[in-house]
């Protein structure tokens, strides 16, 4: 049974810091691409960042977190990140890591991905 744990989110000022993380279980981590993707009230859920399959290691990201997020995985842990730092309120939404087998091109494609966690909430305040 394939799992994925999010944990990490939190409220936090504008301008602050929060890693969000997820642990995965129950399938070859290493085989799969990984992303982050978001959703807000009311809102499409929207791709955040990517990053592909060991040893590679390319990574993709959303324009409006570009230069602020930074996406990683450590495949001995099975676990993927997300590093936020500069944070705005308009970051503010459920972030979700999910684990998809495609290929890279189909990396921000909500419908792409095979494997999906719960979510953690990030909040910012202004």
């Amino acid at each position: 049974q394939v799992q994925l744990v999010e944990s990490g989110g939190g409220l936090v000022q504008a301008g602050g810091s929060l890693r969000v993380s997820c642990a995965a279980s129950g399938l070859t981590f290493s085989n799969y691409g990984a992303g982050w993707f978001r959703q807000a009230p009311g809102k499409e859920r929207e791709f955040v960042s990517a990053i592909t399959t060991w040893p590679d290691g390319y990574t993709d990201y959303t324009d409006s977190v570009k230069g602020r997020f930074t996406i990683s995985r450590d495949n001995a842990k099975n676990a993927v990140y997300l590093q936020m730092t500069s944070l705005k309120p308009e970051d503010t939404a459920g972030y979700y890591c999910a684990l998809r087998s495609s290929g890279w091109s189909r990396r921000q494609s909500v419908r792409d991905y095979d494997y999906w966690g719960q979510g953690t909430q990030v909040t910012v305040s202004s």
